[in-house]
């Protein structure tokens, strides 16, 4: 088995210094938003754990493969592959592409699956497509493709040929929950 590679990284996206990184030199610190840098989640550093790392200079592309492992601000993202497109600079991520079984678990305890996973910077916007779900507490809800416009607090649920749209809501009584818990899994950031 190949040694796992590890890399901590401080960008917009936290992954656009990967391109740094990768090409062995020392990690940029690049605030999000500019010169100017705010503390959102996108300034947060960026942990990626994965069996191996291939870079492509002249196409501003790295690629993870193998149990890929992102953390960052008490997110965390799972994958068997994850490729990142950068600007011509390297200084920026353009779009990451996540393949293989994919869970995130967000810091605020949102869960979501799929086969694929695409996050595009300048939209904000991350597709999850090939049996997508994405849940919170007991409410979850399901389709073919699950669109997610960050800045806008707005998703798309969408079907497919074979299967609708499902969507299942618990009522809350006396702060109780109802219904089926969500599965948690080692490295959880939401484990009670």
């Amino acid at each position: 088995m190949m040694p796992r590679l590890l890399l901590a990284v401080v960008a917009g996206l936290g992954l656009a210094s990967l391109a740094v990184a990768a090409g062995a030199q020392a990690p940029a610190k690049v605030p999000a938003g500019g010169p100017a840098g705010g503390k959102d989640e996108r300034s947060q550093p960026l942990t990626v754990d994965a069996d191996r790392m291939e870079r492509f200079g002249k196409e501003s592309l790295v690629i993870f493969t193998g149990n890929v492992v992102a953390r960052q601000n008490n997110s965390v993202q799972y994958a068997d592959r994850m490729e990142v497109y950068f600007d011509e600079k390297g200084d920026r991520v353009l779009r990451t592409i996540s393949t293989g079984s994919i869970r995130i678990i967000t810091r605020d305890c949102r869960t979501a699956t799929a086969k694929r996973a695409e996050y595009v910077d300048l939209e904000q916007r991350v597709l999850l497509s090939g049996n997508a779900r994405v849940w919170q507490d007991d409410n979850v809800v399901s389709g073919d493709t699950i669109t997610i416009y960050l800045s806008q607090d707005r998703s798309i649920v969408q079907g497919g040929s074979q299967e609708r749209v499902k969507a299942v809501f618990y009522p809350r009584e006396d702060g109780k929950k109802g219904g089926p818990a969500r599965p948690k899994t080692q490295g959880d950031p939401c484990k009670n």
